[in-house]
């Protein structure tokens, strides 16, 4: 069974920074497109980053790009979201997502096939 982990949430002031990490499990993901996704409370989930099988193509949305940066260790089956200069707009539920292998890299959720429980990011103010 496949099962995604998402870990290092928590709360942190505005200009402070978190590191998310995502565990897969049950399934062989180096061949997977890997994203992160958030929901605000009241909001619709949003496309935050994605990173292609390779680690070779990245993605952001505009409103983290410059301050997140996604990466990923394929022998680890892991993917990570290093979050610096936060802002209370990022406040929300992160959630890691992956592909089926050899899946384009994608922007939408709909291209995800397989997603973790979430893990919360509270920024004050």
């Amino acid at each position: 069974q496949v099962q995604l982990v998402e870990s290092g949430g928590g709360l942190v002031q505005a200009g402070g920074s978190l590191r998310l990490s995502c565990a897969a499990s049950g399934g062989t993901f180096s061949r997977s497109a890997m994203g992160w996704f958030r929901q605000a409370r009241g909001k619709e989930r949003e496309f935050v980053a994605a990173i292609s099988w390779s680690g070779g193509s990245v993605y952001y949305a505009d409103s983290v790009k410059g301050r997140f940066t996604i990466s990923r260790d394929n022998a680890k089956n892991t993917e990570y979201l290093q979050m610096n200069s936060l802002k209370p707009e990022d406040t929300a539920v992160y959630y890691c997502a992956a592909s089926t292998p050899w899946a384009i890299t994608s922007r939408e959720s709909k291209e995800y096939d397989y997603w973790g429980q979430g893990t919360q990011v509270t920024v004050s103010s």
